[in-house]
């Protein structure tokens, strides 16, 4: 879906107030469910999570930990939802098998730097990595699922949105509220400035800041004009950041986070290239939803996180891994 504008203006009252009511429920649902007691696994567990739906850069934050716990000779594995994708049950990724429809975009992406496990039920993942070997666990998202104790809570936040209009869905963009979410949480990390205050709301909460620089472009494109599409949680986020780099976009095509594309989509994009002579672009999150044979003529060019200072995210994971489990 494409969020409502009034999700992210705190000026809005029609919505928010004729909303209130379901709000209310969500939050008092989320809250019930955090009540309950997950199960304790034999190793550290690290959440990278958010209170808002939409994306705020936490796979691109678990590829950062994974790289950096893979450098210390530790074995993470990472557990997700497996947004989008139609197998629930507990898998591990076979990226030589699995497609995005079978278990999402961000867990075959996840899987080129180490193994992944898909399934809701975060205790029945946990339970296969441990058997498999991991000796810690990344979860991608997951900070309001209840059925895995978190050793460490990473609460990341888009500095440029915040928490939006600061209610619960659907008057809002918030799973629950700001105050819950806080109190479980261990740290927060900023990615990007914090334009809307996000961050006066705990004042005693830890805060870690980051920003997201733009990949590698590849010097093929660079004096071309290109045609870039994304279906994520913020694609003008992408289009901004392809334009920092110097790209020249002609066009720029926005889907919903984790679009299923189809062959009218392909069709489409094409005949813009080619009547534009421009190259297609994309995420390297979209890529993983396009079939082999359009996926040729499009160019990836991801992100990478970077530290604002580079000994934070080592003392973070001293601290995680030093934490009793």
């Amino acid at each position: 879906m494409t969020p409502p504008a009034f999700w992210t203006n705190p000026q809005a009252r029609f919505w928010p107030a004729l909303l209130a009511p379901l709000a209310w429920g969500v939050a008092n649902v989320t809250r019930s469910r955090m009540r309950r007691s997950g199960w304790l696994a034999p190793v550290p567990v690290l959440c990278c999570g958010n209170v808002s739906v939409g994306g705020v850069g936490k796979t691109t934050v678990v590829i950062d930990l994974v790289q950096r716990l893979s450098a210390r000779g530790r074995c993470a594995h990472v557990l997700t939802r497996g947004y989008g994708g139609r197998e629930t049950n507990g898998i591990r990724v076979n990226p030589a098998r699995h497609t995005a429809r079978q278990v999402g975009d961000e867990a075959l992406l996840l899987a080129k730097y180490c193994p992944v496990w898909v399934g809701g039920d975060r205790s029945v993942t946990a339970r296969h990595a441990v058997e498999a070997g991991a000796d810690c666990l990344i979860m991608d998202d997951g900070f309001q699922n209840p059925f895995l104790q978190k050793t460490f809570s990473l609460l990341v936040v888009d500095g440029a949105v915040g928490f939006g209009n600061g209610r619960v869905l659907p008057a809002g963009p918030l799973r629950e509220k700001i105050g819950d979410a806080l109190a479980r949480a261990n740290a927060l990390l900023m990615i990007g400035a914090d334009q809307t205050g996000a961050v006066g709301h705990n004042a005693a909460l830890p805060v870690l800041w980051a920003d997201l620089d733009q990949g590698d472009i590849p010097q093929s494109i660079v004096s071309r004009p290109c045609v870039a599409f994304a279906g994520i949680g913020r694609p003008e986020k992408f289009f901004k950041g392809l334009r920092g780099a110097g790209l020249s976009l002609v066009r720029t095509l926005s889907y919903p986070d984790h679009y299923a594309y189809k062959q009218r989509d392909f069709e489409r994009l094409l005949a813009l290239a080619n009547g534009l002579d421009a190259q297609l672009v994309t995420t390297p999150k979209d890529a993983m939803r396009l079939p082999p044979g359009f996926r040729k003529n499009v160019v990836e060019v991801g992100v990478r996180l970077v530290w604002q200072d580079q000994k934070v995210p080592e003392r973070l994971l001293d601290m995680f891994l030093a934490l009793p489990v």
